[in-house]
């Protein structure tokens, strides 16, 4: 990781939890806020971490992006995954540096994003999406995280077809998972992953079953919710509001021969 911040770096300008700004670093130029505005030019040339404040007094932190902070700022089209669940997938996708990966649907990119950081420097992600439109939005997200060169986006249909072999994970955000199966069985080597993302128990039941038919093994479902806590000495308790329900996420893999 960078020590100092240059010219052209994406920075996260921290004020509180709920208040960041990810910016691109141009000399000239500043971010305008509620809580005034902080010029680039004081930055450029001092270490990740520096406190700078703003006109008005306001004390701002000029950190590294992480990952999270790609996601949670991407620009969206479409409702993007929570990093709760891009996680689970991840982890149970089997997925590492070399991974050859195929996705979809792209959507605006999030969990893209998330795949190509974790199969870099020499894997690749290949991701389907059929609407042109989105596909545009996600290679400008993913241009932003660097991270575009470890992704290749198809405008196809995998319940179609999926033109990869011997792929180690097939990831899918779909509302019919269940049509890919085939495809995806064709298109994994044995023993390969497959995740679907599902906001309803119908379409979980129809994956279970497809997998099932198609010779899976290991198939088992799991749904993540996530709570936060509120610390404040003599305080600390559960924050009254959570990231319950997001979605189902089924995962299974290839049984060799199959």
């Amino acid at each position: 990781m960078k020590k100092n911040i240059s010219q052209g770096d994406n920075v996260l300008l921290y004020l509180n939890p709920r208040r960041t700004y990810l910016v691109k670093m141009e000399k000239g130029k500043s971010l305008h806020t509620h809580r005034g505005y902080v010029q680039y030019d004081s930055l450029i040339g001092k270490p990740y971490g520096t406190c700078i404040t703003s006109n008005t007094g306001t004390e701002f932190i000029a950190l590294a992006p992480a990952l999270r902070d790609y996601i949670f700022k991407a620009q969206r089209n479409t409702q993007i995954l929570y990093p709760k669940d891009i996680a689970l997938i991840v982890m149970f996708s089997g997925i590492g540096p070399g991974s050859k990966v195929v996705e979809a649907g792209t959507g605006a990119g999030a969990l893209t994003t998330a795949l190509a950081y974790y199969v870099r420097p020499r894997g690749k992600v290949y991701s389907y999406e059929i609407r042109q439109e989105f596909i545009q939005n996600a290679e400008k997200n993913l241009e932003k995280a660097n991270l575009a060169k470890y992704v290749t986006i198809k405008n196809g249909d995998v319940t179609v077809a999926i033109d990869e072999t011997n792929v180690d994970a097939v990831i899918l955000d779909l509302a019919t998972p269940w049509l890919v199966v085939p495809q995806a069985c064709s298109a994994l080597k044995g023993g390969g992953a497959i995740v679907s993302f599902s906001p309803t128990i119908d379409q979980v039941i129809k994956m279970v079953e497809a997998l099932k038919a198609n010779g899976f093994a290991d198939v088992q479902t799991i749904e993540c919710l996530m709570r936060g806590m509120q610390i404040e000495l003599g305080k600390t308790r559960p924050e009254t509001l959570m990231t319950a329900h997001t979605g189902y996420i089924t995962f299974a893999r290839k049984s060799a021969g199959k």
